[in-house]
């Protein structure tokens, strides 16, 4: 499966090794190839893999009970209170909810729909087209001819699994043959550096770092150099993470921004939000907050496969309209899979 679609400048064709040498003992990775954006047939099974196990709490509860409602020999009024009951108790919102439900009962209307299966089926596109709606413009590091580097601004809460996500992240990009580089900025928190360091190590991709209290500033700065000087692929930069809450937070991450677009003007290329997925609503107003403080233009939800309440993507795309990037699945390194909104939606109704 993989996550970046480009092969680097320094091969001369689609298929010549590339040998990293931020790599374990020299390993040689093979280039991704270029293609149409197409996932591949064992790609896409491998998403649903993830996606299916990612969902599997919130299929079996608030949405398990769409099953029933669904086989009703009897179609009638009831039906859309039951919905209602299902999207809002998972999250979804209350607003997002009525949106969804409200376009249903038209096409309903529309085509005078009297069996419950072709209720589902409409509620199923429904479902899609609002995570779809954020837009179809792909991620930074998807489309031809970027930049290089290309710069990931990764903010979150602390706890929302940040740094977790940035390691799988730059496992996932290295595993298609890029050099990375990440920036431990989170300079606040002792531990937060000797995370990702260690998470580094793991993924095997060079960390810098400086020493606690440090200006973060001077950490991002310091990152972009060794990423210009070694000719690296991406840079992701790990940034604070205390209370969302907290204005002087947010003054830390509007700097940071200023110091990136100083060395690189057209940067950071994506803002990654890392969402816990079981924080529910509450990761709502997060995602509200940390997007009018520094423009987030992905969200990453971590932590899906532990909640039952993964409605909150619906209203996530629907009210802030920020595209889901990614979904965390689990605890290994390579428990990352891309958002696919068609596979999303099929699981939760599965």
């Amino acid at each position: 499966m993989r996550f970046w679609r480009r092969k680097p400048e320094a091969a001369e064709d689609a298929g010549e090794p590339y040998n990293d040498d931020s790599s374990p003992e020299g390993e040689r990775l093979e280039l991704p190839l270029p293609d149409d954006g197409e996932r591949a047939p064992e790609e896409q099974a491998e998403i649903h893999a993830q996606t299916e196990r990612a969902l599997e709490r919130t299929r079996r509860g608030f949405f398990g009970r769409l099953g029933g409602l669904f086989e009703r020999s009897d179609f009638d009024e009831s039906i859309w209170e039951d919905l209602e009951e299902v999207l809002i108790a998972s999250d979804a919102g209350l607003a997002t909810t009525e949106t969804i439900l409200d376009r249903v009962r038209q096409r309903v209307k529309d085509e005078g729909v009297k069996r419950g299966d072709r209720v589902r089926e409409l509620l199923r596109e429904e479902l899609i087209r609002v995570l779809e709606e954020p837009g179809q413009e792909p991620a930074a590091w998807e489309r031809a001819g970027g930049p290089k580097p290309l710069i990931v601004l990764v903010v979150g809460v602390n706890g929302a699994g940040k740094t977790t996500t940035i390691a799988k992240l730059a496992h996932a990009f290295k595993r298609d043959g890029a050099a990375v580089i990440l920036g431990a900025a989170d300079t606040f928190r002792a531990a937060a550096t000797d995370q990702l360091k260690v998470w580094g190590e793991r993924a095997g991709v060079r960390v810098v770092a400086h020493r606690p209290g440090a200006d973060p500033g001077a950490v991002v700065f310091d990152t972009l150099d060794a990423a210009e000087s070694s000719g690296a692929d991406f840079v992701i930069i790990d940034t604070a993470g205390r209370l969302h809450t907290k204005a002087n937070l947010m003054e830390e991450l509007r700097k940071i921004d200023r110091v990136v677009k100083r060395k690189f003007a057209d940067a950071p290329h994506e803002t990654l939000l890392v969402l816990d997925a079981t924080t529910g609503q509450n990761g709502f107003a997060q995602a509200k907050t940390f997007a009018e403080a520094v423009g987030v233009t992905s969200i990453g939800l971590a932590k899906l496969d532990g909640t039952a309440k993964g409605g909150i993507a619906f209203a996530i795309a629907h009210e802030l309209a920020i595209p889901v990037r990614f979904i965390g699945t689990g605890e290994r390194i390579d428990d990352l899979a891309p958002f696919d909104a068609q596979e999303f939606v099929d699981s939760l109704l599965s």
